[in-house]
């Protein structure tokens, strides 16, 4: 049926007949709702702002069945029980605000869902507020922006495994589906789903500013005309580096802004924006101990981009002996391919370990390999390689390190010399490189058998007797440093 028109009453909103409601109809929500009424569910509509929700129905009414409400009691009213809310509003007192506007108009046993990007520790303290009221509530990491939202996302939602019974199916029917699977599954309990999606978000940092540096690169170490590095990601997206990332990063070089006749990237101002999915994922990683050093070095960049007067003070700074370009730029090219597809696994490789850690801490149980599925549509990082990652789990789904698996200590390894060459040519070119160099130093440090940590432990001994293990025998030690310098066992 078409839905109701936006002249609608209060008296006229049927009662208990949509599936699914949505609360939050900017664009993100606008589209999701779209998509589940094009998948043949009816959806009750609400927003704040009534303007909202008659501009969706004016626009694109014809899509499925929507039910139109005012206020939060008609929108509850709406729905079928147990009774379901997508909530797509702003992270942070708007969410809370409208869950316990909805909270008090619910019954035990309904379920809210948060489809925006939220701290996942406040997903955990919202469960365990909504379980003691009888409410099951899910935090669902949802990716792919605009576009995945209306034809299918990555969904990631985490919460109660009861309430996934009820919502799960409704999630896998308008998530992306690649050969015949759908990319969402159940992550795990309470914040589960919106940790894997802040992971996910600082990944994309970290593959966006790997593709960043391997643009200057071109740019200033071999000036190549905008056009022609535009044509050089276009050929990379036919090869191992196949991903959406790679694919757009093509088009956008490729767009000339029509005011100037210039290419656009050179007239969109070099200071680059963050929301704080970077930021979180990085402080999440120190709280677990665990080194996400390209991620950090991603959002450092962004930080770096819009100390704006900093850096207009510093352009007179001195920049040492410079080195010439290098004289085969094909080649050139070529070592900067092959550093791009190990910087990019090593950032994988991180998050990955960071949302094992997560998992241990929080007891989530989480499926490496399920997030390597579910990630290879709809999502912002979708590349043909995450299938190598979700092989690399189904073989050995205890794997200590992503970079241990065959297939990428391979290509690792038939790509470290050219990795060196590109970190080692941009040092001594002055074109920085931070996330290329860092995700190097930590796979050198992945793999060395002894780290200059044996000299840190001695000096933390030295200065505040923090005691130090040995490599010939069991035990905890301190050397009396201000005494005789024996050896004491502790």
């Amino acid at each position: 049926m078409n839905a109701p028109s936006s002249s609608a009453t209060p008296s006229s909103v049927p009662t208990g007949t949509a599936q699914i409601g949505v609360t939050g109809l900017a664009v993100m929500g606008s589209n999701i709702a779209r998509n589940f009424a094009r998948n043949g569910y009816t959806v009750a509509l609400h927003n704040r702002s009534i303007g909202k929700t008659d501009a969706l129905l004016e626009k694109h009414g014809g899509d499925g069945d929507f039910v139109r409400t005012e206020t939060v009691e008609e929108f509850v009213d709406a729905l079928e029980r147990p009774r379901r809310v997508l909530i797509m509003v702003k992270a942070g007192d708007a969410t809370d605000a409208v869950i316990n506007e909805l909270a008090d108009a619910m019954e035990p046993g309904d379920i809210i869902i948060d489809g925006g990007n939220a701290l996942y520790t406040d997903t955990i303290r919202r469960e365990a507020a909504l379980a003691d009221r009888g409410l099951l509530f899910i935090g669902a990491g949802i990716s792919g922006g605009e576009e995945g939202a209306l034809n299918g996302p990555s969904i990631m939602p985490g919460g109660p495994a009861e309430s996934y019974k009820s919502v799960g199916p409704m999630l896998e029917k308008v998530a992306a589906q690649v050969d015949g699977e759908p990319c969402c599954t159940h992550i795990g309990a309470d914040g589960s789903g919106h940790f894997v999606k802040m992971v996910h978000n600082g990944i994309e940092y970290a593959d966006m500013q790997l593709i960043g540096e391997a643009y200057d690169l071109m740019r200033r170490a071999l000036d190549l005309p905008v056009a022609e590095i535009a044509d050089v990601f276009r050929e990379w997206n036919t090869t191992e580096l196949e991903s959406y990332l790679i694919e757009i990063t093509a088009e956008v070089l490729s767009q000339v802004d029509a005011e100037t006749g210039k290419p656009l990237v050179d007239v969109i101002v070099d200071e680059a924006g963050q929301k704080g999915t970077g930021r979180w994922t990085v402080k999440a990683a120190l709280d677990l101990g665990i080194p996400t050093t390209g991620i950090a070095e991603a959002v450092f960049a962004r930080a770096l981009s819009s100390s704006t007067n900093q850096r207009k003070a510093a352009q007179g700074l001195a920049s040492g002996s410079l080195s010439a370009a290098p004289a085969d730029k094909k080649a050139f090219v070529d070592d900067i391919k092959a550093a791009l597809y190990a910087s990019k696994v090593v950032a994988y490789a991180q998050g990955f370990d960071e949302i094992s850690a997560g998992s241990t801490e929080y007891g989530w149980n989480v499926d490496r390999g399920s997030l390597a599925t579910i990630w290879r549509g709809g999502c912002i990082i979708r590349a043909q390689f995450l299938n190598r990652i979700r092989e690399a789990y189904a073989t050995d789904p205890e794997l200590p390190s992503l970079l241990l698996a065959p297939y990428f200590r391979d290509a690792v390894e038939a790509g470290i010399d050219a990795w060196r060459r590109v970190v080692a040519t941009a040092t001594t070119m002055g074109v920085p490189v931070p996330a290329f160099a860092s995700s190097l130093s930590y796979y050198d440090g992945l793999r060395s058998e002894r780290l200059p940590a044996a000299l840190t432990q001695g000096l933390r001994d030295f200065f505040g007797a923090h005691t130090y293990q040995r490599v010939d025998k069991p035990g905890t030690f301190h050397t009396l440093w201000s005494e005789d310098r024996s050896e004491v066992s502790e």
